[in-house]
């Protein structure tokens, strides 16, 4: 297998995982799925950082399951945590390429969806705390645009699911809401 990965380069790598993106958003998610889970037997759970980021994060969109999504959507994290401006400078080659820390609110933003779909309140906050206080990083572009109107979103209905807790702590009525949004 290292043999493998040695022999895709890094931006090869990158449109393979664009070309899975490309089946997930044209409505074939099973088999983005099963082309992402074959990419992340390649790259390895030690792999290019940058590509399990990458991957992870949009592997997480096609899980069934919202404990799964969480999963992937930690993986993504994690990895991000390993990655420089300079390795993302390396695959990103245009002018305004791509900073590392502008990753993390939209990161952020999926964990607390993916919290809020498993009745994790509390940790959903915590990770829209975090979207929201890292959202300096993101441009004043679409992308960015984006990812802060969809903290806006989450952040409204966390607020409404609070407010329509009964007297005993239970809920009311708290909505799942749809998917997270991409850029």
């Amino acid at each position: 297998m290292a043999e493998r990965q040695e022999q895709v380069t890094p931006e090869a790598m990158m449109t393979r995982i664009g070309q899975a993106v490309m089946l997930h958003h044209g409505g074939d998610r099973e088999e983005a799925r099963d082309r992402f889970l074959g990419l992340w037997a390649e790259i390895g759970e030690d792999g290019d950082p940058l590509h399990r980021c990458t991957l992870a994060h949009y592997m997480a969109d096609t899980q069934d399951d919202p404990s799964d999504e969480l999963a992937w959507d930690l993986r993504a994290l994690s990895a991000a945590e390993e990655l420089s401006d300079d390795r993302v400078a390396e695959v990103v080659q245009h002018e305004g390429a791509l900073a590392v820390r502008a990753l993390y609110p939209s990161l952020h933003l999926n964990l607390a969806a993916d919290y809020e779909k498993l009745a994790r309140p509390e940790a959903a906050r915590t990770h829209l705390r975090i979207a929201r206080g890292t959202s300096d990083a993101l441009g004043d572009d679409g992308y960015g645009d984006g990812v802060r109107a969809a903290i806006g979103r989450l952040e409204s209905r966390l607020a409404e699911g609070e407010r329509s807790r009964g007297p005993d702590g239970g809920s009311e009525g708290d909505s799942w809401g749809p998917p997270r949004q991409r850029p």
